[in-house]
């Protein structure tokens, strides 16, 4: 926007964007399925997905609570059912972790993830009085089934390394416990029920996302939730995000625009479509951005190409093809504006971050639906991407550094994701800016352009 200045001159309005607001009531979603079915990893990921699109969302482990409440685990015996002593200890800590979760809802929370095997309608009509009776929240429970033998092993193999109940004990002892555990479970597992669980919303998913059952979902959260969950799987997979190699923009300072590589920039893509061939990496798919950088990028590397607009850089608008420096001297308001907040700052006829975001869900959709992938981005759109696998806050996102010329390969796990940099040795200009200490707009150039990378 414009406006007239104090010296009749038309000057610009920083734009400052709002988080949008989904949630007119709380949400609690609730897991349901025996160990080693992916509940946990489905949980983070839910979570992950609904604070990157802006919905507060947090997950209550009931095992961190057994873990707080009890001593070094032992073994199985402890989820016999017939131990009564350690029965009594997992419901104590239900309850605990339904308490904590409720009075963090109240206090401004906007969907919890509730995560625990809830394996018998007497525990789910509990959970569901306490919600929806007790609080008036929204439930909605979240069932995964899997009789898939070769799903069940890869899960356990997953939970074995990985489970903190697990990590001082020998492997294949571990493996036989954890086995014992799953069948003291299966002893009491009794699955949603349509018939008799007729009233609850919920999402039944089976074998991974072979099929997935929905009954009586409600509002715009669980249908968000529903859509997620029917494109994710937990089969293992690597994703690789690099950006263009350097471009002829990058040497100037300039952001935006569409320029061709630099001359560094064309070694990189030639060095990245070798390293790519060195690592055999099975069923690769590659996917740009429409712009000339990252197809040029991608040229050599011998795989399935997809272009995607939604992969495009970040709109930077009427500052588009401008160095920092230009922009600071033209638009200094806007300039602090965006240093201020840069998440939410909107470039006037451009987009802002969290417009970014929203452009990306789509890409993470399929992204989550694939198996090995490569994206061949830019630094904008790699630090959303990025957030929502790391699972950073808005306030990190815009200062993810996203070097040039280097992979970074990320591998979902049951409980994160590993994140692993590979520098490609070919040199590049450094295009990171850190935020200035000062963002207010009276503030002098020389402050504005401190963290202004060095350009030619």
């Amino acid at each position: 926007m414009w406006r007239k200045s104090a010296a009749n001159r038309m000057e610009l309005i920083p734009i400052k964007g709002e988080r949008y607001n989904y949630v007119n009531s709380p949400h609690v979603i609730v897991t349901v399925g025996l160990p080693a079915r992916g509940k946990t990893y489905i949980a983070k990921k839910l979570t992950r997905y609904l604070n990157w699109i802006g919905i507060k969302t947090q997950v209550f482990n009931v095992g961190e609570y057994r873990r707080q409440a009890t001593q070094a685990y032992r073994n199985h015996d402890f989820f016999r059912p017939e131990n009564m002593e350690a029965m009594a200890i997992r419901s104590k800590c239900a309850l605990d972790a339904l308490e904590d979760m409720c009075k963090w809802l109240e206090n401004g929370g906007e969907v919890a993830v509730f995560d625990a095997t809830n394996t018998t309608h007497e525990r789910r009509k509990l959970i569901h009085d306490i919600v929806v009776g007790k609080f008036g929240f929204k439930c909605f429970f979240v069932e995964s089934v899997c009789d898939d033998p070769n799903i069940i092993e890869s899960n356990i193999m997953e939970v074995k390394v990985n489970s903190p109940d697990y990590k001082d004990m020998n492997k294949d002892e571990a493996l036989r416990d954890f086995l014992l555990r799953i069948e003291h479970y299966e002893s009491k597992y009794e699955a949603l029920d349509e018939e008799r669980e007729d009233n609850y919303s919920f999402i039944k998913i089976f074998n991974a996302g072979e099929k997935v059952l929905v009954h009586k979902h409600e509002g715009h959260i669980q249908s968000r939730v529903v859509y997620y969950l029917m494109n994710i799987h937990v089969m293992p997979r690597t994703i690789y995000l690099t950006r263009h190699g350097e471009s002829e923009h990058n040497l100037k300072g300039r952001i935006g625009g569409d320029s061709d590589l630099s001359e560094r920039g064309q070694r990189y893509a030639q060095k990245l479509a070798s390293f790519i061939k060195d690592q055999n990496i099975t069923g690769l798919r590659v996917w740009t951005s429409l712009l000339k950088r990252t197809i040029q990028t991608a040229k050599g590397i011998d795989a399935p190409q997809e272009r995607w607009k939604a992969l495009n850089e970040i709109d930077a608008g009427i500052c588009e093809d401008m160095t920092y420096e230009e922009i600071q001297e033209k638009y200094p308001g806007d300039f602090a504006a965006r240093d201020e907040c840069k998440f939410s700052y909107r470039y006037p006829r451009g987009e802002s971050y969290e417009d970014l975001v929203a452009r990306l869900e789509p890409v993470i959709m399929e992204l989550e639906r694939q198996q090995n992938v490569m994206v061949v981005s830019h630094q904008a759109v790699l630090r959303c991407l990025l957030a929502y696998f790391m699972d950073k806050n808005s306030d990190e996102l815009p200062y993810l550094r996203v070097p040039l010329h280097t992979v970074i390969k990320l591998t979902p796990a049951a409980y994160g994701c590993k994140m692993e940099f590979l520098p490609i040795d070919s040199e590049a200009v450094d295009t990171h800016r850190d935020k200035p200490d000062n963002v207010n707009k009276d503030r002098s150039s020389e402050e504005a352009l401190i963290t202004v990378p060095l350009h030619f």
